[in-house]
């Protein structure tokens, strides 16, 4: 990806907030990178190197500026077209692949071959993964050692390093400094005391309405919306415990997670992070949808809007086909009622929550607990499915390879299967073109007929490659005024 040299030294000099995380600043002089946002004084145009990311940056030989963070920026947009296979390799970074497969074996995961996936790295990202991965991991511990008191010891197994040791090295390596040279806090931290994480996002942000989407499919006894607060159950390694979801300062949410989830703390802060699409770039989604005359008075009006996510794909899998021909409430109470029946009990101290979600193993002799047999079977065969087949909601998948791959257990069909992909997967392309809401949506806007899936999946093209958001903002403007 091209580096505009003149605009970004712009953006530099007048720390224009938009940009954060857009680019990086390598200074020459003091050998430091930087955000656009950096406090420090604006250095000279000719001192100035430009990189598309952190990891180009550091590849460069420059270490992370002590005064701007850079591991607390947005983060690079996810970019599209050639570069999609990138996007799913960062996500499946991001969630640890790289912790405990080498190159070769995420490459096949995304079904091009290692040289071409460096190829494609350095193209859209100026670094091979490994340097992406290294750089993903030092910056996660420097943010711990910012924002938590966990000690050194746990800080550095937490960021993914296999040993004390490796890990003082590299932080050394990178920031000229040692972890407790590097540390900002002091003190003790009681035994399971939660962990808080500032999870910034590119502005603006919709809080309230993600928010209310959450809360009207809340599971009950898995999930909680109280006050501004998002809380649920969750399960990832040994871990079994909750977490919370609130606005934090300035741009970004807080994560707090109980302490006994320190070991798997990269993996909670990226699926929370795809959860609440913290990656979006608005501005570059909303100039795309305002291209088209219906759509633009919809997403203008409504700035910030992002896809919500999903803890797990088998949860969202699950009640989307219970929500199949059924209201959102309902789908809700169905849920809920397959939980209590099936799902782990849990001591929490949030209100509302007492239980994990169902395993696939759990569901795969679902019994229906009064609902259709024929979606009661289509349970079972997608539990059976996903416990035989661990890469069945795999993130390296493209969008069509995961859809079809979905339609193939009976009872999913393309609407299924594109609500998945386009809340689990985080695939901004997803459109359940047979929705009755959103072909409503649309005719509300032209003023017309409801439109068929076929006519609405023509219209649908002028959106692309954003045509999840294209289908929030339908369904948003079915509700909001």
């Amino acid at each position: 990806m091209e580096i505009d040299s003149d605009r970004c030294y712009r953006a530099l000099s007048t720390r224009d907030a938009r940009f954060d995380g857009r680019f990086y600043t390598g200074v020459r002089t003091t050998g430091v990178y930087c955000r656009p946002v950096c406090p420090a004084r604006t250095p000279h145009r000719h001192n100035c190197q430009f990189f598309n990311s952190a990891a180009a940056a550091a590849a460069a030989g420059f270490r992370p500026c002590l005064r701007c963070r850079p591991e607390s920026s947005p983060g690079t947009p996810a970019w599209v077209g050639t570069s999609a296979t990138v996007t799913r390799a960062l996500r499946l970074i991001a969630g640890g692949a790289l912790a405990t497969d080498d190159v070769d074996q995420l490459a096949a995961r995304l079904g091009v071959g290692e040289r071409q996936l460096r190829r494609l790295f350095i193209t859209h990202l100026g670094a091979p993964p490994a340097v992406v991965e290294r750089t993903r991991r030092v910056h996660f511990a420097k943010k711990l050692l910012d924002e938590t008191d966990l000690p050194i010891t746990q800080i550095a197994f937490s960021a993914g390093f296999n040993s004390v040791r490796r890990f003082n090295s590299a932080m050394v390596q990178v920031y000229a400094r040692s972890p407790r040279e590097l540390r900002r806090r002091s003190g003790a931290v009681s035994p399971g005391a939660p962990i808080r994480l500032r999870l910034s996002y590119r502005p603006p942000y919709d809080w309230t309405r993600m928010l209310a989407f959450l809360s009207a499919r809340a599971i009950p006894g898995v999930e909680a919306v109280q006050g501004d607060t998002y809380a649920r159950s969750v399960a990832i390694g040994e871990f079994r415990g909750t977490l919370r979801v609130s606005p934090g300062r300035g741009d970004s949410l807080v994560l707090e997670v109980g302490g006994g989830a320190a070991g798997e703390l990269p993996g909670v802060a990226a699926r929370v992070r795809a959860m609440f699409d913290l990656a979006a770039d608005p501005d570059k989604i909303e100039h795309q949808l305002a291209g088209d005359p219906r759509l633009r008075r919809t997403v203008r009006s409504r700035p910030g809007l992002r896809v919500p996510g999903a803890w797990d794909p088998f949860e969202l899998a699950v009640r989307a086909i219970l929500g199949q021909q059924v209201t959102i409430r309902g789908a809700s109470t169905l849920t809920g009622r397959l939980a209590a029946a099936y799902g782990e009990s849990l001591q929490t101290d949030i209100d509302g929550i007492d239980r994990l979600f169902p395993t696939p193993g759990a569901l795969v002799s679902f019994q229906g607990a009064g609902m259709p047999a024929g979606r009661a079977a289509t349970i079972r065969s997608l539990a059976a499915t996903a416990a035989d087949d661990p890469s069945l909601f795999d993130a390296g998948a493209s969008a069509e390879d995961f859809v079809a791959k979905l339609c193939r257990i009976p009872g999913i069909g393309p609407w299924t299967a594109h609500y998945v992909a386009m809340r689990a997967n985080g695939e901004p392309d997803a459109f359940p073109a047979a929705d009755l809401g959103l072909r409503r949506a649309l005719a509300a806007l032209d003023g017309g007929d409801v439109p068929s899936a076929v006519e609405l999946a023509v219209r649908a093209e002028r959106w692309r490659p954003w045509r999840s958001y294209a289908a929030i903002h339908l369904w948003t403007s079915l509700t909001a005024p």
